[in-house]
C-alpha cells in the first residue's frame, strides 16, 4: 500500500502492470491483490448528493433572476484567444448564455451588452442578480450598475453557486 500511496493513489492493477514491465527503479516485485482497498481512495469514490430538483419555478417571468458565474482561466487558449468561460443562467427558464472572455476585465461590458440585448428581446429588465464571490462580481461597475438599475445583488453559499434544479 506504501506504493500505492507513493504513486498518487495508483490503481493496484496498474502497479502489477508496472512491475510486469519493470517501469519504476526500486518498485518491489511483488503480486498486489485487487481485494485491498484503501481507506482514503473509498472516501474520495463517495458521491455527494446532489441537490433536489425544483418541480415548480421559484420566479415569475423571465430576467427576475439571473445566476452568473466565470471559470478560468483555463489552461489552453482558445483559437480565438479566450481563456475564461462566464455563464449566465435565467432562473425562470433555464435557459443558459456562454461568453467567452480574453480576461477577467471584459466580465462588465460584455454582460451589460448582452443584458441590453435580453432585456430588449423579452420586455423587461432586470431584477435580481446572483453570483459567487468572486472579484468579477464585486467591483464597483457592477454595484453601481446595480444601484442605477434598482438591481438586488445577492451571492450565493461558496462552492454551491446555483441552487435552482436547472
Amino acid at each position: 500500500m506504501l506504493w500505492h500511496k507513493r504513486l498518487g493513489h495508483a490503481s493496484l492493477s496498474l502497479l502489477n502492470k508496472l512491475i510486469s514491465k519493470d517501469l519504476v527503479v526500486g518498485l518491489p516485485s511483488i503480486k498486489y491483490d485487487d481485494d485491498k482497498v484503501c481507506d482514503a481512495c473509498v472516501r474520495e469514490k463517495q458521491v455527494m448528493t446532489s441537490f433536489k430538483s425544483k418541480n415548480c419555478v421559484s420566479t415569475s417571468r423571465p430576467l427576475k433572476l439571473l445566476h452568473v458565474d466565470m471559470c478560468g482561466p483555463m489552461r489552453i487558449t482558445s483559437r480565438g484567444g479566450k481563456r475564461y468561460v462566464f455563464v449566465i443562467v435565467n432562473d425562470y427558464s433555464c435557459f443558459t448564455w456562454t461568453l467567452f472572455l480574453a480576461s477577467k476585465d471584459e466580465s462588465f461590458e460584455k454582460f451589460l451588452v448582452l443584458l441590453k440585448k435580453i432585456e430588449k428581446k423579452v420586455g423587461h429588465s432586470l431584477i435580481s442578480l446572483r453570483s459567487d464571490y468572486g472579484k468579477e462580481f464585486e467591483n464597483s461597475s457592477l454595484i453601481d450598475y446595480c444601484n442605477e438599475h434598482d438591481v438586488d445583488h445577492n451571492f450565493s453559499a461558496p462552492e454551491h453557486p446555483n441552487r435552482t434544479g436547472c
